[in-house]
């Protein structure tokens, strides 16, 4: 169901809750959060270690389902989806790029590009032509047919990158993109990044703990074992 939203909110999310039960003991990864983001905004998330940052990664990204609560992505009601409903969305909606790449590691980098879109059921040949586009708007128009293992962290990043954005996605969400990755390839891929919000207006959220990644954002959402910390 899509609902009109009249105040430019990519993201409304209002009191999640995550309770993940561990024997008899229940933990609250999640505990009462509400936050709004604005299409065209950079947003930080941050905290330290086990704040509820991952857990707002998986819910805000579609990876998961709040406990309980109320979410919006770009106008569609996430939190009472189903399972293959939610996989739709985030392949639409949802663009990633993890610090691990999350590249499949056979495949060229033209192939693990394409991925997005072979779910999405787009015809071979247009997936073809827009994966060899976003390469290259990655400056990898000469590393088509490169895999993984032949390609340097940050050439591996900016796969990621392209694979992103090929579905022209409500969101990317980069999850400490640059944790792994030496300071030139780390400031080349943020400077990337920040291109896509530039350039096109991509909404992005940055979920880390680098206070150098943080000061790049417009904006910071602070969490502290699962509330947000103003």
């Amino acid at each position: 169901m899509i609902e009109e939203n009249i105040n430019g909110d990519v993201i409304i999310a209002k009191d999640l809750r995550k309770v993940y039960q561990m024997g008899e003991i229940e933990v609250r990864a999640l505990d009462g959060v509400s936050l709004n983001i604005k299409k065209g905004e950079i947003v930080a998330i941050m905290g330290p270690s086990g704040s509820g940052k991952s857990t707002m990664m998986n819910i805000l990204g579609c990876l998961a389902l709040p406990t309980s609560g109320e979410y919006l992505l770009d106008g569609e009601r996430v939190s009472d989806l189903t399972e293959d409903e939610l996989a739709d969305i985030r392949n639409r909606k949802v663009g990633f790029v993890f610090q691990s790449f999350n590249l499949l590691a056979k495949q060229t980098a033209l192939a693990n590009v394409e991925l997005p879109m072979r779910y999405a059921g787009v015809p071979a040949k247009e997936r073809v032509d827009r994966a060899a586009a976003a390469l290259a708007a990655v400056g990898l128009d000469n590393r088509l047919h490169h895999k993984p293992t032949e390609l340097s962290g940050g050439q591996q990043q900016r796969v990621a990158v392209a694979r992103a954005l090929i579905n022209n996605p409500a969101i990317i969400m980069a999850d400490e993109p640059t944790g792994n990755l030496d300071s030139k390839s780390g400031i080349e891929i943020m400077d990337l990044i920040l291109s896509l919000n530039r350039d096109r207006g991509t909404t992005i959220i940055l979920v880390t703990h680098d206070p150098r990644i943080g000061e790049q954002a417009q904006r910071v959402i602070r969490l502290v074992d699962g509330q947000r910390s103003e």
